[in-house]
């Protein structure tokens, strides 16, 4: 077929346009910008005119712009105006930057008409006098016979900025043209900037209030930008800029300076901002309110009103007025609030060092909060001081988070004027910045720190803190060698720091899946045990005594670096820690053993320091048993969040998540992959990115809502080097199967679960890879390869030991039932499902019921089948599983006993126990009430209302009695 030139010439620019406006589309304005769009194109329901409200900076005319653009490229025609309060040159600029694209319809209107709108455009003939131009009704009529008459040709849209600095004839005329011209195609688009309305505006006018950016959305702005910042400075604007697009880009343009030594303030140099708005104001403001504004914003943000008096040596609040009348901050509740990131960036770089550093001291001698009167101190000081140092370190864990922590105890090695202090300084920045998570900020502590030291201990912390960094984005091989080469110095570091690299080693081994290093910390773990001399013995301090004798004034060392994870030499952090490298290197003596966290180990209210917690969990985990400790876990992921410790949190947070999804608590999985999706982006760990995303799709598979391909990030995989990262290998491996299994491509689940064993049967990864076996043995059992996966299974079982885990158990039966042709089938089934522990793997076990009713209904024993498919449907829609609760329901269906609808009106689509949920919390019940009367805690019921609202179409719990009243 031949396609003629001119239009596949048309649909190649069609094209070319369709990209460069995806290309320019505003980051993270995908809500906005589809409701501006609705008003556009003039969709039913939607508003004639829409005012987009929001702060300096925020992107009302990123957005303004954008929709022209789309509006061209549609056909409309566009007219601009942009209010400037500063251009008084005559009262109706506006009008004339509107009606210049369209001068050439004036001798198309009514006599009157053009002459009025051509007086209104030529004031030159007038200004010397108001009779000689036209009156503001004349133009107004003009304006609008002008617009009625483009839109018969076709649609028009309106847009103009800042409204609010718009002279107030030009804005009564586009009032009446929202009044008068209802039903034309003509469209008004308007900002202005603020929370409210400007005055002049009709009441009832549809408004958009503009948010801030979401972090993902900010941090994606601010790495497009020229010479973008990394590390400690990246994270700093991300927090500075508070979402305001503006502000990302003049603090990104400030931080491409160069850090100074030793600056007056201890803070990045900045460049004069490009932007006029804030100094202008600034400027007008009288001295005493300048000054006032400089001590707030060298104070923390948030810092009280009263704090900031007694250094400015003041009791008079009038001060701040004229600041405030300027919008430029707000006094609220004791505390003095910036209106706008930039006016605290500008209020204190306008100012001379001298005048930064004064103010730094005052405040330093009227706050109360130790940490605060170091930052101070140091922002204060000019050269190296040993005091100032040693004030920040002695703050630096008083921070309510691991950014703040790092961020001190790198400005104390900065002030630092002795070698090993600084080393040592910079050792505990390295552990606290790998907490934080950020791999610029860990990478460049430790190329500072390995200039300075030569320390056993301190490289062994330097060397832990980048291993896990390295680890978390994807180099576990590179991440494992590192920890080997730090091992040589065990003998001199001691038991504590030598189990606490082994642990660290142990997760890098557990996430890489490669035999090498399971065998490698096997060895570690020898080394570690056998360590005894050290720090602990004193005689790492005798080296460094030897190695700077000549320091005679030297501080007093200080205890070794713990990090965030606590003191590691208790001997239950050092229990912790052996078993959890243990549960690694022999993971059959892990299953049910004391220290775990399970049904038979130590209780879990002891674990007092993050680092035992967290190696107790991790081991749980390995060893089936984290949903006995959940409540641990959750608390311990709820603290790490509080705390901005990601860098901790990567390592647990997928054993949380995948725990989450066995128990059947999916929403709760989902909310804590979406809230962990956001940080690794923000922080740019591209391993934990993939890990997330798959367990994503993983969830929506078992939910039944996969979504349409590509739904995975081509930048994020190819920064992933899957062979050595077998563990997000064998995740990314099950989702895949799991997602073909929903969309009924048993073929496609077959390959993707069969790689999940390597050719001779080997599991790909030692513990995901079994936790597998019953789902490859479904897609065995459905595409006829089920003598492929005999020899697996038994290879799995051997393996398993003598005791394997209540869910291997349960697992492994499900397998043989399906597979192995030299089994009784049903006497599997059977013992999958007598295990009462099973029911806390209530997917699985649901999954057991579906395949056991189908192997009963294939035996034609169809009561019997029918029993099994109803509990399995059940428990999958109480779940919320749909893939699961669709099989069933089928299965049902094919046996001749569909299930039977509730004829009760809206509750028909919901299970007996939802809708004896759904009864009482229409009649006011809480969730903990209802809770005790049907014997379910009050979050499982939280769950139910969760799941049944939208197939009740309500959002509240209010509605229910309203739907439910003739009931």
């Amino acid at each position: 077929m031949t396609v003629h030139p001119s239009r596949s010439a048309a649909g190649e620019e069609a094209a070319r346009r369709s990209c460069r406006t995806a290309a320019s589309r505003p980051l993270g304005r995908d809500g906005e910008i589809e409701r501006i769009l609705q008003c556009v194109t003039g969709l039913p329901g939607s508003p004639q005119a829409l005012l987009l409200l929001g702060e300096e900076g925020i992107g009302r005319t990123t957005l303004l712009h954008h929709a022209g653009e789309l509006a061209t490229g549609d056909g409309m025609l566009v007219l601009s105006a942009q209010g400037w309060a500063a251009d008084r040159r005559h009262a109706r600029a506006c009008l004339q930057q509107l009606l210049v694209p369209v001068l050439d319809e004036l001798p198309g209107l009514l006599a009157v008409h053009g002459q009025v709108l051509s007086a209104a455009m030529n004031p030159a003939s007038h200004d010397g006098g108001s009779d000689e131009g036209p009156d503001d009704g004349q133009v107004q009529a003009a304006l609008l016979a002008l617009l009625e008459r483009l839109a018969t040709l076709r649609p028009v849209l309106v847009c103009v900025d800042d409204i609010h600095t718009c002279d107030r004839a030009f804005v009564d005329a586009l009032c009446a043209g929202i009044r008068l011209l209802a039903g034309r195609p003509v469209r008004l688009l308007l900002t202005a900037r603020g929370e409210t309305p400007p005055p002049g505006l009709p009441p009832g006018m549809e408004t958009l209030h503009l948010g801030p950016l979401s972090v993902l959305s900010a941090a994606a702005l601010l790495d497009r930008q020229p010479a973008a910042p990394t590390g400690r400075r990246r994270l700093e604007i991300l927090e500075e800029a508070e979402g305001n697009p503006l502000a990302l880009v003049e603090l990104s343009r400030g931080a491409s300076t160069a850090y100074r030594a030793g600056g007056a303030d201890g803070a990045p140099a900045r460049r004069p901002m490009t932007t006029r708005a804030f100094a202008v104001r600034l400027d007008a403001l009288p001295p005493e309110t300048g000054r006032a504004l400089l001590y707030a914003a060298a104070a923390e943000p948030g810092e009280s009103v009263a704090a900031l008096m007694a250094a400015l040596d003041t009791d008079d609040l009038a001060v701040w007025a004229p600041a405030e009348a300027a919008g430029l901050v707000s006094l609220i509740e004791g505390r003095l609030v910036f209106r706008h990131p930039l006016a605290r960036s500008a209020a204190f770089s306008r100012h001379m060092a001298g005048d930064r550093q004064r103010a730094h001291l005052d405040l330093a001698e009227a706050v109360t909060q130790p940490e605060s009167r170091a930052r101070h101190l140091a922002g204060a000081t000019l050269r190296t001081s040993e005091p100032v140092a040693a004030a920040l370190e002695d703050s630096a864990w008083r921070h309510g988070d691991v950014v703040g922590t790092a961020s001190a105890l790198e400005q104390a090695a900065r002030l630092s004027p002795q070698r090993r202090e600084r080393a040592r300084r910079l050792a505990e920045a390295l552990v606290a910045a790998q907490a934080v998570g950020d791999p610029g900020w860990v990478r460049d502590l430790y190329g500072r720190f390995v200039q300075d030291s030569g320390d056993p201990e301190l490289a062994c912390a330097a060397a832990g803190a980048l291993a896990s960094t390295l680890s978390l984005e994807s180099a576990q091989r590179e991440a494992f060698d590192l920890l080997v080469d730090a091992s040589e110095h065990f003998p001199a570091v001691g038991r504590s720091v030598a189990l606490a690299l082994t642990a660290v080693a142990a997760g890098i081994a557990v996430q890489s899946g490669l035999p090498e290093h399971r065998a490698g910390l096997s060895t570690l773990l020898d080394r570690a045990r056998e360590a005894d001399g050290g720090r602990e013995t004193g005689g790492g301090q005798e080296t460094d005594r030897a190695r700077e004798a000549d320091d005679d004034d030297r501080p007093r060392p200080r205890p070794p670096v713990t990090g965030p994870l606590g003191r590691l030499d208790r001997p239950d952090t050092q229990q912790a820690l052996d078993a959890l490298v243990t549960a690694v290197v022999r993971p059959q003596a892990a299953t049910g053993s004391p220290g775990l966290g399970g049904a038979h180990g130590a209780p879990l209210d002891g674990l007092e320091t993050p680092a035992c917690r967290t190696a107790v969990l991790s081991a749980a985990y390995l060893a089936d048993e984290a949903d006995m400790c959940l409540g641990v876990f959750r608390e311990s992921d709820a603290q790490l969040r509080t705390a901005r410790a990601f860098g901790i949190r990567g390592w647990t947070v997928l054993a949380l998540a995948d725990t989450l999804v066995g128990i059947g608590w999916f929403t709760e999985a989902e909310a804590l992959v979406r809230e962990a999706t956001a940080e690794s982006v923000v922080l740019r760990l591209p391993r934990l990115q993939a890990d997330l995303q798959v367990q994503a799709l993983a969830l929506r598979a078992l939910r039944g809502t996969v979504p349409p391909e590509p739904w995975i990030t081509p930048s994020i995989w190819r920064a992933v080097c899957l062979d050595e990262n077998r563990a997000t290998h064998a995740r990314l491996l099950r989702a895949r199967g799991l997602a073909s299994i929903a969309l009924g491509d048993w073929d496609g689940a077959w390959r993707h679960l069969r790689e999940m064993f390597t050719g001779d049967g080997a599991p790909l990864h030692p513990v995901l890879s079994p936790r597998s076996i019953a789902e490859l043995a479904v897609a065995a059992q459905r595409t006829g390869r089920t003598a492929e996966v005999v020899p697996i299974l038994a290879r799995v079982r051997a393996e398993q030991g003598d005791r394997p885990s209540t869910r291997m158990t349960l697992l492994l039966h499900h397998a043989t039932a399906l597979v192995d042709p030299d089994e009784d089938a049903e006497q599997h089934f059977y013992l999958a499902l007598v295990n009462h522990e099973a029911n806390r793997w209530p997917w699985e076990r649901a999954h057991v019921r579906l395949n056991y009713g189908i192997w009963l209904r294939r035996c034609r024993r169809t009561r019997e089948a029918r029993q099994q498919l109803t509990t399995a449907l059940e428990t999958a829609e109480r779940l919320g599983a749909g893939a699961l609760a669709a099989a069933a329901a089928r299965e049902l269906r094919a046996s001749g006993a569909a299930p039977t609808p509730d004829t009760s009106g809206p509750l028909e689509q919901l299970t007996a126990q939802q809708r004896q949920i759904v009864l009482l919390a229409s009649r006011g019940l809480s969730n903990r009430e209802i809770g005790e009367q049907l014997f379910l805690s009050p979050r499982t019921v939280g769950s139910h209302l969760y799941n049944v609202y939208p197939k009740l179409g309500v959002s509240r719990r209010q509605q229910l009695r309203d739907l439910l009243q003739d009931r």
